[in-house]
């Protein structure tokens, strides 16, 4: 908060995806995953726990939108929100950060280039 009262907007977008996994399960949403053990599925510590109560603060904060549908057993489904969506480009950045960097070998050039266009196609950026 600055002298005027008013909070950073920075810290307030923070402030939605401050727990440990809220920006990998965002991500996820966009990809595609919408089912509490697709969450999980590569994040084996991950408890069930931890990811209960993120999605509950994801959804209490207006970002993602909880759908029981009614089938045996029930099923529960989780969906990015229109804001939540709005995220698209805080996620594309973030992968670039590192994609941009040449001097890093952790991908190949080619897996570079494809990562950044599943990225780009996945979150809707037009560059």
């Amino acid at each position: 908060m600055n002298s005027k009262g008013v909070v950073c907007p920075v810290d307030r977008t923070l402030n939605l995806i401050n727990k440990k996994w809220s920006v990998q399960i965002i991500r996820d949403l966009f990809f595609g995953k919408k089912h509490f053990k697709e969450f999980k599925e590569d994040k084996p510590k991950l408890s069930n726990k931890v990811l209960s109560n993120c999605l509950k603060e994801l959804e209490e904060n207006g970002l993602v939108e909880k759908k029981v549908i009614n089938t045996t057993p029930v099923t529960t489904e989780y969906y990015l929100t229109e804001y939540g969506r709005s995220m698209n480009r805080i996620i594309y950045e973030l992968a670039m950060f590192t994609l941009h960097d040449d001097d890093d070998n952790s991908y190949s050039s080619e897996t570079r280039e494809s990562l950044k266009e599943d990225f780009r196609q996945t979150l809707g950026i037009d560059d």
